[in-house]
Protein backbone atom coordinates (compact mmCIF):
# COMPACT_ATOMS: atom_id res chain seq x y z
CA UNK A 1 0.00 0.00 0.00
CA UNK A 2 1.21 3.46 -1.05
CA UNK A 3 2.21 5.80 1.85
CA UNK A 4 0.13 8.63 3.00
CA UNK A 5 2.29 11.05 1.48
CA UNK A 6 2.16 9.55 -1.72
CA UNK A 7 -1.35 9.26 -1.89
CA UNK A 8 -1.59 13.03 -0.94
CA UNK A 9 0.51 14.04 -3.68
CA UNK A 10 -1.47 12.11 -6.02
CA UNK A 11 -4.44 13.43 -4.87
CA UNK A 12 -3.14 17.27 -5.73
CA UNK A 13 -2.25 16.36 -8.98
CA UNK A 14 -5.94 14.72 -10.00
CA UNK A 15 -7.17 17.84 -8.24
CA UNK A 16 -5.16 19.58 -11.02
CA UNK A 17 -5.90 17.94 -13.31
CA UNK A 18 -9.66 18.09 -12.44
CA UNK A 19 -9.10 22.01 -12.44
CA UNK A 20 -7.92 22.49 -15.79
CA UNK A 21 -10.31 20.23 -17.90
CA UNK A 22 -13.31 21.68 -16.63
CA UNK A 23 -11.77 25.08 -17.05
CA UNK A 24 -10.95 23.54 -21.02
CA UNK A 25 -14.82 22.71 -21.08
CA UNK A 26 -16.45 25.74 -20.09
CA UNK A 27 -14.18 27.44 -22.89
CA UNK A 28 -15.47 24.70 -25.62
CA UNK A 29 -19.12 25.80 -24.34
CA UNK A 30 -18.59 29.29 -24.22
CA UNK A 31 -17.40 29.26 -27.75
CA UNK A 32 -19.28 26.24 -29.42
CA UNK A 33 -22.69 28.30 -29.22
CA UNK A 34 -21.10 31.20 -31.28
CA UNK A 35 -19.73 28.03 -34.07
CA UNK A 36 -23.13 26.83 -34.18
CA UNK A 37 -24.97 30.26 -35.00
CA UNK A 38 -22.44 30.88 -37.52
CA UNK A 39 -22.48 27.20 -39.18
CA UNK A 40 -26.60 27.52 -38.86
CA UNK A 41 -26.53 30.60 -40.83
CA UNK A 42 -24.41 29.40 -43.73
CA UNK A 43 -26.49 25.91 -44.31
CA UNK A 44 -29.24 27.40 -46.21
CA UNK A 45 -26.81 29.38 -47.92
CA UNK A 46 -24.69 26.56 -49.10
CA UNK A 47 -27.66 24.57 -49.97
CA UNK A 48 -28.88 27.63 -52.02
CA UNK A 49 -25.97 27.62 -54.16
CA UNK A 50 -26.05 24.18 -54.46
CA UNK A 51 -29.24 23.79 -55.68
CA UNK A 52 -28.87 27.02 -57.95
CA UNK A 53 -25.42 25.26 -59.52
CA UNK A 54 -27.70 21.95 -60.27
CA UNK A 55 -30.21 24.01 -62.07
CA UNK A 56 -27.75 26.19 -64.39
CA UNK A 57 -25.32 22.74 -64.81
CA UNK A 58 -28.37 21.31 -66.28
CA UNK A 59 -28.98 23.89 -69.00
CA UNK A 60 -26.19 23.47 -70.39
CA UNK A 61 -26.57 22.02 -73.58
CA UNK A 62 -23.23 20.32 -76.02
CA UNK A 63 -19.86 19.94 -74.37
CA UNK A 64 -19.22 22.71 -71.87
CA UNK A 65 -16.45 25.54 -72.49
CA UNK A 66 -15.84 25.97 -68.62
CA UNK A 67 -12.01 24.10 -67.99
CA UNK A 68 -13.68 23.42 -64.40
CA UNK A 69 -16.97 21.30 -65.99
CA UNK A 70 -14.79 19.38 -68.26
CA UNK A 71 -15.06 15.85 -67.02
CA UNK A 72 -11.39 13.67 -67.25
CA UNK A 73 -12.10 10.09 -69.04
CA UNK A 74 -9.44 9.07 -67.20
CA UNK A 75 -9.04 9.81 -63.62
CA UNK A 76 -4.97 9.41 -62.60
CA UNK A 77 -4.74 11.64 -59.92
CA UNK A 78 -7.30 12.18 -57.36
CA UNK A 79 -7.40 15.40 -54.35
CA UNK A 80 -8.18 14.38 -51.47
CA UNK A 81 -8.64 17.41 -48.61
CA UNK A 82 -8.28 16.10 -44.94
CA UNK A 83 -10.23 19.25 -42.52
CA UNK A 84 -8.30 18.37 -39.02
CA UNK A 85 -7.34 20.83 -36.08
CA UNK A 86 -4.55 22.40 -34.95
CA UNK A 87 -5.13 21.15 -31.63
CA UNK A 88 -5.90 17.80 -29.77
CA UNK A 89 -7.55 17.12 -26.41
CA UNK A 90 -10.65 16.71 -28.61
CA UNK A 91 -11.34 12.85 -28.68
CA UNK A 92 -11.89 10.67 -32.02
CA UNK A 93 -11.91 14.13 -33.57
CA UNK A 94 -8.45 14.14 -35.79
CA UNK A 95 -7.99 10.37 -35.52
CA UNK A 96 -11.58 10.03 -37.34
CA UNK A 97 -11.11 12.21 -40.65
CA UNK A 98 -7.31 10.47 -40.78
CA UNK A 99 -8.71 7.03 -40.68
CA UNK A 100 -11.22 7.59 -43.68
CA UNK A 101 -8.22 9.75 -45.44
CA UNK A 102 -6.32 6.45 -45.73
CA UNK A 103 -9.85 4.36 -46.98
CA UNK A 104 -10.15 7.25 -49.13
CA UNK A 105 -6.64 7.06 -50.62
CA UNK A 106 -6.96 2.78 -50.57
CA UNK A 107 -9.94 3.23 -52.57
CA UNK A 108 -8.25 5.63 -54.99
CA UNK A 109 -5.61 3.72 -55.38
CA UNK A 110 -7.86 0.25 -55.97
CA UNK A 111 -9.41 2.09 -58.98
CA UNK A 112 -5.66 2.91 -60.24
CA UNK A 113 -5.22 6.24 -59.54
CA UNK A 114 -2.92 8.36 -57.70
CA UNK A 115 -4.27 10.15 -54.51
CA UNK A 116 -2.81 13.76 -53.92
CA UNK A 117 -3.63 14.85 -50.03
CA UNK A 118 -4.24 18.39 -49.34
CA UNK A 119 -4.66 18.82 -45.18
CA UNK A 120 -6.13 21.56 -42.91
CA UNK A 121 -4.86 21.67 -39.58
CA UNK A 122 -1.35 20.60 -38.12
CA UNK A 123 -2.77 17.30 -36.51
CA UNK A 124 -3.55 16.20 -39.94
CA UNK A 125 -0.54 17.28 -41.24
CA UNK A 126 1.72 15.60 -38.78
CA UNK A 127 -0.39 12.24 -38.66
CA UNK A 128 0.35 12.33 -42.82
CA UNK A 129 3.66 13.36 -42.25
CA UNK A 130 4.28 10.96 -39.80
CA UNK A 131 2.86 7.81 -42.08
CA UNK A 132 5.55 9.26 -44.85
CA UNK A 133 2.77 10.78 -47.18
CA UNK A 134 3.76 13.26 -49.66
CA UNK A 135 1.31 16.35 -49.04
CA UNK A 136 0.35 18.98 -51.90
CA UNK A 137 -1.06 21.85 -49.72
CA UNK A 138 -0.77 22.15 -45.93
CA UNK A 139 -3.49 25.43 -44.16
CA UNK A 140 -3.00 25.37 -40.42
CA UNK A 141 -3.29 28.16 -38.06
CA UNK A 142 -7.06 28.77 -38.21
CA UNK A 143 -9.20 25.44 -37.69
CA UNK A 144 -10.99 26.83 -34.56
CA UNK A 145 -11.54 30.01 -35.97
CA UNK A 146 -11.64 29.69 -39.86
CA UNK A 147 -12.31 32.78 -41.97
CA UNK A 148 -14.02 33.10 -45.38
CA UNK A 149 -10.21 34.28 -47.00
CA UNK A 150 -8.88 31.09 -45.74
CA UNK A 151 -12.19 29.16 -47.50
CA UNK A 152 -10.97 30.89 -50.69
CA UNK A 153 -7.55 30.31 -50.58
CA UNK A 154 -7.63 27.04 -50.65
CA UNK A 155 -10.68 26.80 -52.99
CA UNK A 156 -8.86 28.74 -55.57
CA UNK A 157 -5.80 26.78 -55.08
CA UNK A 158 -8.13 23.30 -55.21
CA UNK A 159 -9.79 24.79 -58.57
CA UNK A 160 -6.21 26.04 -60.36
CA UNK A 161 -5.26 22.02 -59.59
CA UNK A 162 -8.14 21.12 -61.31
CA UNK A 163 -8.55 23.53 -64.06
CA UNK A 164 -4.35 22.83 -64.74
CA UNK A 165 -5.28 19.30 -64.48
CA UNK A 166 -2.87 17.70 -61.11
CA UNK A 167 -5.66 16.54 -60.25
CA UNK A 168 -8.60 14.94 -61.52
CA UNK A 169 -11.00 14.61 -59.04
CA UNK A 170 -11.28 16.35 -55.93
CA UNK A 171 -12.73 15.12 -52.78
CA UNK A 172 -13.39 17.19 -49.48
CA UNK A 173 -13.25 14.77 -46.01
CA UNK A 174 -14.74 16.73 -42.84
CA UNK A 175 -16.47 16.34 -39.65
CA UNK A 176 -20.10 17.62 -39.82
CA UNK A 177 -21.49 19.07 -36.70
CA UNK A 178 -24.80 17.17 -35.76
CA UNK A 179 -24.42 17.94 -31.63
CA UNK A 180 -21.87 18.30 -29.18
CA UNK A 181 -21.90 14.55 -28.25
CA UNK A 182 -22.34 13.89 -31.84
CA UNK A 183 -20.06 14.36 -35.52
CA UNK A 184 -20.31 12.55 -38.49
CA UNK A 185 -17.72 12.16 -40.99
CA UNK A 186 -18.24 13.21 -44.72
CA UNK A 187 -16.84 13.07 -47.66
CA UNK A 188 -17.93 15.45 -50.31
CA UNK A 189 -16.72 15.13 -53.97
CA UNK A 190 -16.12 19.06 -54.68
CA UNK A 191 -15.18 18.88 -58.38
CA UNK A 192 -16.24 18.28 -61.06
CA UNK A 193 -19.12 19.71 -60.41
CA UNK A 194 -21.38 16.97 -62.25
CA UNK A 195 -19.94 14.50 -59.71
CA UNK A 196 -20.83 16.54 -56.63
CA UNK A 197 -21.97 14.07 -54.14
CA UNK A 198 -22.17 14.04 -50.22
CA UNK A 199 -21.50 10.81 -48.15
CA UNK A 200 -21.57 10.15 -44.74
CA UNK A 201 -23.83 9.63 -42.09
CA UNK A 202 -27.24 11.63 -42.48
CA UNK A 203 -25.64 13.12 -46.02
CA UNK A 204 -28.13 10.70 -48.10
CA UNK A 205 -31.44 12.41 -46.63
CA UNK A 206 -29.84 15.76 -47.19
CA UNK A 207 -28.95 15.15 -50.51
CA UNK A 208 -31.97 13.39 -51.20
CA UNK A 209 -34.39 16.34 -49.95
CA UNK A 210 -31.95 19.20 -52.03
CA UNK A 211 -32.44 16.87 -55.24
CA UNK A 212 -35.71 16.49 -54.73
CA UNK A 213 -36.72 20.18 -54.35
CA UNK A 214 -34.08 21.34 -57.08
CA UNK A 215 -36.10 19.35 -59.60
CA UNK A 216 -39.11 20.75 -58.09
CA UNK A 217 -37.48 24.47 -58.53
CA UNK A 218 -36.20 23.25 -62.54
CA UNK A 219 -39.30 21.54 -64.04
CA UNK A 220 -39.63 22.68 -67.22
CA UNK A 221 -36.28 24.40 -66.80
CA UNK A 222 -35.66 25.24 -70.57
CA UNK A 223 -39.57 27.12 -70.80
CA UNK A 224 -39.64 28.72 -67.21
CA UNK A 225 -36.14 30.06 -66.62
CA UNK A 226 -34.35 32.67 -68.30
CA UNK A 227 -30.77 33.39 -67.49
CA UNK A 228 -28.96 36.66 -67.58
CA UNK A 229 -26.02 36.05 -68.54
CA UNK A 230 -26.26 32.87 -70.24
CA UNK A 231 -26.34 29.47 -68.19
CA UNK A 232 -22.51 28.52 -69.13
CA UNK A 233 -21.34 31.68 -68.50
CA UNK A 234 -23.18 32.30 -65.27
CA UNK A 235 -21.80 29.02 -64.18
CA UNK A 236 -18.19 29.90 -65.08
CA UNK A 237 -19.05 32.87 -62.09
CA UNK A 238 -20.93 30.34 -59.61
CA UNK A 239 -18.40 27.72 -59.41
CA UNK A 240 -15.29 29.58 -58.10
CA UNK A 241 -17.88 30.69 -55.74
CA UNK A 242 -19.86 27.70 -54.96
CA UNK A 243 -16.00 25.61 -54.31
CA UNK A 244 -15.52 28.24 -51.97
CA UNK A 245 -18.73 28.17 -49.81
CA UNK A 246 -18.53 24.27 -49.71
CA UNK A 247 -15.03 24.64 -48.06
CA UNK A 248 -15.74 27.09 -45.95
CA UNK A 249 -18.82 24.97 -45.23
CA UNK A 250 -16.67 22.31 -43.94
CA UNK A 251 -14.14 24.48 -42.43
CA UNK A 252 -17.30 25.53 -40.16
CA UNK A 253 -18.98 22.37 -39.45
CA UNK A 254 -15.25 21.17 -38.01
CA UNK A 255 -14.69 24.07 -36.29
CA UNK A 256 -18.21 23.33 -34.40
CA UNK A 257 -17.19 19.67 -34.63
CA UNK A 258 -13.72 20.26 -32.75
CA UNK A 259 -15.45 22.39 -29.60
CA UNK A 260 -18.60 19.99 -29.29
CA UNK A 261 -15.68 16.74 -29.25
CA UNK A 262 -13.28 18.54 -27.01
CA UNK A 263 -16.13 19.40 -24.74
CA UNK A 264 -17.21 16.05 -24.86
CA UNK A 265 -13.78 14.88 -23.72
CA UNK A 266 -12.80 17.56 -21.01
CA UNK A 267 -16.18 16.87 -19.35
CA UNK A 268 -15.63 12.94 -19.41
CA UNK A 269 -12.14 13.70 -18.06
CA UNK A 270 -13.63 15.48 -15.52
CA UNK A 271 -15.27 13.15 -14.09
CA UNK A 272 -12.96 10.62 -14.54
CA UNK A 273 -10.48 12.67 -12.39
CA UNK A 274 -13.53 12.77 -9.82
CA UNK A 275 -13.67 9.03 -9.72
CA UNK A 276 -10.31 8.66 -9.17
CA UNK A 277 -9.77 11.08 -6.24
CA UNK A 278 -12.77 9.64 -5.04
CA UNK A 279 -10.73 6.45 -4.75
CA UNK A 280 -7.96 7.75 -3.95
CA UNK A 281 -9.14 9.53 -0.77
CA UNK A 282 -10.11 6.48 0.41
CA UNK A 283 -7.23 4.81 -0.26
CA UNK A 284 -5.17 7.84 2.09
CA UNK A 285 -7.79 7.20 4.73
CA UNK A 286 -6.94 3.06 5.27
CA UNK A 287 -3.38 4.72 4.66
CA UNK A 288 -3.80 6.95 7.86
CA UNK A 289 -5.91 4.06 9.73
CA UNK A 290 -2.92 1.71 9.05
CA UNK A 291 -0.47 4.54 10.09
CA UNK A 292 -2.29 5.29 13.21
CA UNK A 293 -3.34 1.24 14.01
CA UNK A 294 0.59 0.41 13.41
CA UNK A 295 1.75 3.54 16.42
CA UNK A 296 -0.89 2.08 18.80
CA UNK A 297 0.44 -1.57 18.41
CA UNK A 298 3.73 -0.34 18.74
CA UNK A 299 3.01 1.52 21.86
CA UNK A 300 1.44 -1.35 23.45
CA UNK A 301 3.98 -3.74 23.02
CA UNK A 302 6.47 -1.05 24.63
CA UNK A 303 4.32 -0.88 27.32
CA UNK A 304 4.11 -4.84 27.33
CA UNK A 305 8.19 -4.68 27.69
CA UNK A 306 8.02 -2.06 30.23
CA UNK A 307 5.47 -4.55 32.45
Amino acid sequence: MASQKEVKSRIASIKNINKITRAMEMVAAARLRRSEQRIADLRPYSEGMRKLTRIASANITGVPRIPVLIERENVQRVGIVLVTADRGLAGAFNSNIIREGMRAAARVRGEGAEPVFFVVGRKGVSALTFRKQELSGEYTGFTDRPAFADARDIGEALTARYVDENVDRVELIYNRFVSPLTQHVWRQTLLPLQQAEVVGEGAEAEEEKEVEETESDGQGAKSEWDFEPEAEELLGRLIPEYVTISVYRALLESAASELGARMTAMRNAAENAEKINDKLTLEMNRARQAEITQEILEVVAGAEALS
